[in-house]
Formats: structure tokens, C-alpha cells, sequence
């Protein structure tokens, strides 16, 4: 752990949702910078990988995992909030408990883990990096679930950025699209076409490095990475 943000290296990282996708490729990123990847999923990440299993949903799951991977690392120098799940569909289609669980895990799930790194990160001097989507900023048909989500974080992120403002860095990442397996169990209608414009998450994990390393008092306040022919943006 660093004494302040040190622009060399990544330090102890906590990421979510880092098993997979665009936390897999952070995770990966953090590591080969020097890094030390704590992460938090459902599922194993990279063998060699710190981490704990929890369940983002279960707010005290979340804390607790929080708080045991910065106890084992000796504190945090960063956090990536970049688990995420969807449940496509039109509002009165999709299952209540489904629709909630969306919420849970991409707002609700963002809070708990910033909440619960917070006393880490003030010692540190570190950064929070919250992952929305440019359907946090773009509402779309069949995703009242994720816009909404996804909208919170954005107010999340911008207001935590105020209320932290000197204290602990925070920087909003809006991603397009990317080629990851989170569009593999939806119905066909939902997924990217053949010829859709998607980014590799090792590109975008490569503008969450960037933001981690700025040195204190200078933070990347928010950053949209999509590909050049995103649809959904602007």
C-alpha cells in the first residue's frame, strides 16, 4: 500500500465483479502495472488472484468481503466497481425479483462496496472508480432496469465526487460496449449483431489504469470510452 497515490505503480486495487469481462481485463491490467487485484465475485477469478466471493446483492456480504481483502492486502490504494448484470425486457415482462436484483447489484451493490472502502481509501489517499454505461446517460426501450442502475450511478459517482473532492479521488467511466460474455445469456433480439462496434475490455481497463495513477490532486473526474461507431452515444 502507498502512502498517498503513487503515479509508478497501481497498489492494492479492489475490483468487482473481476472474475470476468471488463473487471477480469482490470484486474489483469493492475497486475502486469505492478498492482496488487483484490477481487469480489460470484465466481474464481485468475488463478494466483486475492479474493473473496460474495454476493453483491446481500449488502452485508459486500461490506464484509470489503473488509476482508483490505485487512489481508494491509489497506486499499483503489476500488473498480465494475461487477454488472442486466434482465432485459419490457418493465411489465420482467419478473419483479429479477428487476430489483438489477438494482441491488449495479447501485446498490456500488454503495455498499464504495461505503465499506471508504475508512481504506481516506488513509491512502487512493481512487474510486465507478463503472456506469452510456445507457447510464441514453435511456433505452426493454432496459428500465439497467438505465435505472445505471443512472444512479452516475448521480452516485457525481456526487460522491463532491462530497470527497481533496480526499479521496473519484472518477465516472461510461463504457460502450464491449466484447465480453455479458451479452451470452440474453434472448437473440437483445444481443449485438454480427456487425455491431463493440470495444475489447483490455482497451478500457487500459483508461481505469490511467485514472488510478493519477498523482493526488489531480483526478479524472469522468471518462466515456466507446467504440467509434457506438450507437449509444451521444
Amino acid at each position: 500500500m502507498t502512502d498517498g497515490r503513487d503515479v509508478t505503480m497501481t497498489g492494492n486495487i479492489l475490483i468487482t465483479g473481476g472474475a470476468s469481462g471488463l473487471g477480469r481485463a482490470t484486474a489483469a491490467a493492475v497486475a502486469k502495472d505492478g498492482g496488487r487485484p483484490l477481487v469480489i465475485d460470484l465466481g474464481e477469478p485468475e488463478a494466483g488472484v486475492d479474493h473473496v466471493r460474495a454476493d453483491l446483492s446481500d449488502r452485508e456480504q459486500a461490506e464484509r468481503a470489503v473488509r476482508e481483502l483490505a485487512d489481508r492486502a494491509g489497506g486499499l490504494d483503489g476500488v473498480v466497481t465494475a461487477a454488472g448484470i442486466d434482465s432485459c425486457g419490457r418493465l411489465e415482462d420482467v419478473p419483479a425479483d429479477a428487476w430489483e436484483r438489477v438494482i441491488r447489484v449495479n447501485l446498490m451493490g456500488t454503495a455498499a462496496v464504495v461505503r465499506a472502502a471508504l475508512p481504506y481509501l481516506r488513509r491512502s489517499g487512493g481512487t474510486v472508480v465507478t463503472v456506469a454505461s452510456t445507457l447510464g446517460i441514453k435511456a433505452v426501450s426493454d432496459a428500465t432496469a439497467y438505465c435505472a442502475a445505471k443512472f444512479g450511478v452516475v448521480g452516485f459517482t457525481r456526487a460522491l465526487a463532491a462530497e470527497l473532492a481533496g480526499d479521496v479521488g473519484v472518477t465516472l467511466l461510461i463504457p460502450g460496449g464491449m466484447r465480453t460474455g455479458f451479452f451470452d445469456d440474453r434472448d437473440e433480439q437483445y444481443k449485438p449483431g454480427p456487425d455491431a462496434q463493440l470495444n475489447q475490455p483490455e482497451d478500457v481497463a487500459a483508461t481505469i489504469l490511467f485514472a488510478l495513477r493519477q498523482p493526488r490532486g489531480c483526478e479524472v473526474r469522468e471518462l466515456v470510452v466507446c467504440a467509434s461507431a457506438e450507437t449509444s452515444w451521444p
